[in-house]
């Protein structure tokens, strides 16, 4: 690694500790948090996607945290474009700056780079989504395993517009999304070092399972209710809300509402970890480990 800069980055499934982790670093290392979670981006969606409360950012200064509007649609590209002056603005005046999330592709927007993919093609977009209008997400990805099964595996199979551009991408290109796809590669111009939150299994459900209570205790129901006639917009057809949108169209009950809702959140952790596990740069540790944690940033710094 090269640069004067370090950017840690902090990575792990949902419900990990992610936020208090990037939080207790910053503070440490007097630096600023800038946040890679695509769901949290969403002014109105604060309930839905556990965006933290400003107590629990500790007095440190976090980016991109409820600072869009619901129309408003950023890719993983736009997030890099936007992000890159401020980390490099928190690594002029702090020499360190903290990148946490668990969406892999924001994260890897900033630290890797992209890769070249093909423009959009609208045509086949629009065939897509009207595909999708009709037949249902299912449809959608039953093509996605048939033209591509190594994408299909990870990518967050839960969210439209994610499977639609892999599919968008196969058809326009007459080859799979995975080929094109260059692979981890590091930035040279700053230091990196990449920190997995690691819990057992039996653990991560626990706490994923507790904070699905904690938000339908916060009011969850309510916040969905109050965005459903916003339900078609790509930002919210994530998990929390689509499964209550169902429930409010009496496709299910409450309670199975929010068993759905967890089940589909360990879903979500299991492609976190898949995508976090196909590069070995990630050191894997405890969120309770905050000693071992200091130590490795320490050792970054030199």
């Amino acid at each position: 690694m090269s640069g004067e800069g370090l950017l840690v980055v902090i990575g792990g499934p949902t419900a990990s500790g992610k936020t208090h982790v990037a939080a207790t670093l910053a503070k440490h290392f007097g630096a600023e948090v800038i946040s890679g979670d695509s769901r949290q981006f969403y002014r109105a969606m604060r309930i839905g996607t556990a965006r933290p409360a400003e107590e629990e950012l500790l007095g440190v200064k976090h980016h991109f945290l409820g600072h869009l509007e619901l129309k408003e649609t950023w890719s993983a590209g736009e997030f890099a474009r936007q992000a890159e002056p401020v980390l490099q603005e928190i690594l002029k005046q702090h020499g360190i700056a903290v990148l946490v999330g668990g969406s892999g592709l924001y994260l890897d927007a900033l630290t890797n780079g992209l890769d070249p993919m093909p423009r959009v093609d609208h045509a086949v977009r629009e065939r897509l989504q009207h595909r999708f209008q009709q037949q249902g997400l299912h449809d959608l990805l039953k093509e996605l395993d048939r033209l591509d099964p190594a994408i299909s595996g990870v990518i967050d199979r839960q969210n439209p517009h994610r499977v639609i551009r892999a599919l968008e991408v196969c058809m326009a290109s007459g080859r799979p999304y995975s080929a094109q796809r260059i692979g981890p590669r590091q930035r040279e111009d700053l230091r990196i070092v990449r920190i997995a939150l690691d819990l057992p299994r039996e653990e991560l459900y626990a706490r994923i399972d507790a904070r699905v209570d904690r938000m339908v205790a916060d009011g969850l129901e309510e916040e969905a209710r109050s965005l459903l006639p916003y339900r078609d917009l790509n930002a919210l057809r994530t998990v929390g809300y689509r499964e209550f949108f169902e429930h409010f169209d009496g496709k299910t009950g409450r309670e199975e509402a929010i068993e759905q809702i967890k089940q589909h959140t360990r879903n979500y952790a299991k492609r976190q970890l898949t995508w976090i596990r196909r590069d070995p740069a990630w050191q894997r540790l405890s969120p309770a480990a905050a000693d071992a944690l200091i130590t490795t940033v320490h050792s970054a710094l030199g």
